[in-house]
């Protein structure tokens, strides 16, 4: 027999692997640990080279041997990094905590989702074929539902995605997968038991609580009944095109549609919904954007429910940021609506009511607002 495939020197070469991977204090000492013991020319890389030599009889054996082996050095590297991963984000939190009592530059509290302002970057920087409609009072109605999908669609989805348990256990295994692909068992399932911990206590950041989660789940079928009848003749809201109302609301509704309870919903009563947040992984120009004539009988009665639920929750919120309370109350459809403030929705609603401004000559648009009962919220 070859003496690298001996049971003492496998038993020896995974012993010195997970005494490397066990003194590993951090991820460059772990890489160097990978390296050393489960690279290409590692101990037990070099003896499964040799069962090649081997008699027949004798190779299933050694493979056994030395897969096996492997294995325990894999998923041992894989608990670590985990382990490592976590000592560092907790270590940062401290050395990059900030002395809340220093002097600051007063400036307005949170700031604009990230999706808006990589969008409009995007479409300065490629401005054909545009996402904006070319009539001033469409193009702010598309930035209105965008910013309500970046905000109001983030609040539907997080809460249901963190809130029952079958969801929580799907979301947090799909997310340890995502992030190890390639992963064993166990890795994964510690990088999951990770997830689910650190997730499953931030639903107060969208609101999320016993109180408000039947109000939450009527907001997400009422959207998606409506979507579904707007969405029955059109590929897209605005159009044969994609507008950026279509990325800031398409995003957030594909995460539910992959989750068990809003996917299941969506799937029995909204298939055109389904089928446009998929259409959204790889959106494409397929025509114009409408007009208002052809669009207003089904998106007429989306904008009454951003009018309804969406402006009056993110005016209270500002509101309450002002007022430099812990809590508030809005009255919303099905009853009142308590939560804690997020700062950043105030900067948000700023600069939503700064595009109003702007595009408020638009033909028709102060009356399309009014009608809808969002126009009060934004002057």
């Amino acid at each position: 027999e070859v003496a690298a495939l001996s049971q003492e020197s496998v038993d020896a070469a995974v012993a010195d692997a997970l005494a490397a991977v066990a003194a590993a204090s951090d991820l460059d000492a772990l890489k160097e640990a990978r390296l050393a013991h489960a690279g290409d020319r590692s101990p037990l890389a070099l003896a499964n080279r040799e069962i090649g030599a081997l008699p027949p009889q004798a190779k299933a054996e050694a493979g056994k041997r030395v897969g096996e082996a492997r294995g325990k050095v894999r998923e041992a590297l894989e608990r670590r990094q985990v382990e490592l991963e976590d000592e560092r984000d907790a270590r940062v939190l401290v050395e990059e905590a900030v002395d809340v009592t220093l002097p600051y530059d007063r400036r307005p509290a949170g700031a604009r989702h990230p999706l808006t302002t990589i969008m409009e970057r995007i479409e300065a920087a490629h401005p054909q074929p545009t996402a904006h409609p070319d009539d001033p009072a469409l193009k702010f109605l598309s930035e209105l539902i965008e910013e309500f999908g970046d905000e109001w669609g983030n609040k539907l989805m997080f809460h249901h995605r963190w809130y029952a348990e079958v969801d929580k256990l799907a979301s947090s295994q799909t997310l340890a997968r995502l992030s190890l692909p390639r992963g064993e068992a166990a890795a994964v399932a510690a990088r999951a038991a990770m997830i689910l911990e650190r997730m499953s206590g931030r639903g107060h950041f969208v609101g999320s609580s016993d109180a408000n989660a039947p109000l939450i789940t009527a907001y997400y079928f009422e959207l998606i009944d409506l979507l579904e009848a707007h969405l029955a003749s059109r590929r897209y809201l605005f159009g044969a095109r994609p507008a950026f109302a279509d990325f800031g609301l398409g995003g957030q509704l594909y995460e539910c549609s992959v989750d068990p309870t809003c996917g299941a919903g969506m799937r029995a009563r909204a298939p055109n919904v389904l089928d446009w947040c998929h259409r959204m992984m790889e959106p494409r120009c397929d025509g114009d954007f409408e007009e208002w004539a052809t669009l207003a009988p089904t998106l007429a009665p989306i904008l009454g429910y951003v009018g309804r639920c969406f402006l009056p929750w993110t005016t209270a919120n500002a509101a309450a940021l002002e007022a430099g309370v812990a809590e508030f109350t809005v009255d919303l459809p099905g009853g009142p609506y308590t939560q804690q403030p997020q700062k950043y929705h105030a900067r948000s609603l700023a600069v939503l009511k700064s595009k109003h401004s702007a595009a408020a000559s638009a033909p028709g648009l102060q009356a399309i607002l009014a009608d809808s009962g969002c126009l009060e919220f934004l002057q």
